[in-house]
């Protein structure tokens, strides 16, 4: 694995999602993120929505030509150490962007996070888009499904057949703990089990452990290890919440210290 900081360099990680106008979620989420993990994050924008807290009122697609203009001026000129994928648009970008981060080579760790339903409940993508995950599947290091997603991708089996490795996130789940499961490509099982944090404000949970992961991959960790330090971040920020609005609030990634996790 890259030794980045023998490069005296940070991991540049390309976001390739849609845009929450509201800050909470989306690659406003993922550039905080990655920002305060040391790294560069560059951005593909997938798709411009106007959203807040309440919900997501509105969505426009970027033409898929557009996103992957933005894919290539990226890793053409900067350079990718590792890509975080999350609200993909449609079908049709997601089978191009699958196609195009082929060529980048198995060295690149891709995180996939399947969105598909906002946390205000809003749907993010219709039918043919999340049938069209399995192309990004194929290519992607990691999934990072809730337990919704999970079941509408087909269960653990049908996720592990395209090779990738996959976190089940258990926040869905009924109870006072939240355990989150790694499974390997090779069948292997990692457990990390944490009191759930009493809080409303949860906007952006997904968008900022994936961003969170694809940092620590990017330095060259090992995914147990980026695993570890993603989820301590995502902790202190739902306990750093600013605490700006009732319900569904932006997480405080901003107040966090990344070293002292």
């Amino acid at each position: 694995m890259k030794d980045l900081q023998s490069f005296g360099r940070p991991a540049r990680i390309l976001i390739i999602a849609g845009s929450d106008s509201s800050g909470g979620a989306g690659v406003q989420a993922d550039i905080k993120t990655v920002t305060m993990f040391g790294g560069h994050a560059m951005t593909a924008i997938t798709a411009i929505t106007a959203q807040n807290s309440r919900g997501v009122h509105g969505v426009h697609p970027v033409p898929t030509q557009m996103v992957l203009d933005q894919i290539e001026a990226c890793v053409s000129d900067i350079g990718v150490d590792a890509v975080k994928i999350g609200m993909i648009g449609s079908a049709e970008t997601a089978q191009a962007v699958a196609e195009m981060l082929t060529g980048l080579g198995e060295s690149i760790s891709i995180v996939l996070d399947p969105v598909m339903v906002a946390s205000s409940g809003s749907v993010l993508a219709d039918e043919a888009t999340i049938a069209a995950f399995g192309s990004l599947m194929d290519v992607a290091t990691l999934v990072t499904p809730n337990l919704p997603e999970l079941a509408a991708l087909g269960g653990e089996d049908a996720i592990l057949r395209h090779g990738t490795a996959l976190l089940v996130k258990g926040g869905h789940a009924e109870g006072a703990e939240i355990t989150d499961r790694l499974i390997a490509a090779d069948g292997t099982e990692t457990r990390w089990t944490d009191a759930r944090i009493d809080t409303p404000h949860d906007h952006g949970t997904g968008c900022t452990l994936a961003s969170a992961i694809a940092a620590g991959l990017g330095e060259g960790r090992a995914l147990p290890d980026a695993i570890a330090r993603a989820r301590a971040f995502v902790r202190a920020s739902l306990r750093a919440a600013p605490d700006f609005v009732a319900d569904n609030g932006p997480m405080g990634q901003q107040a966090v210290k990344v070293e002292e996790l």
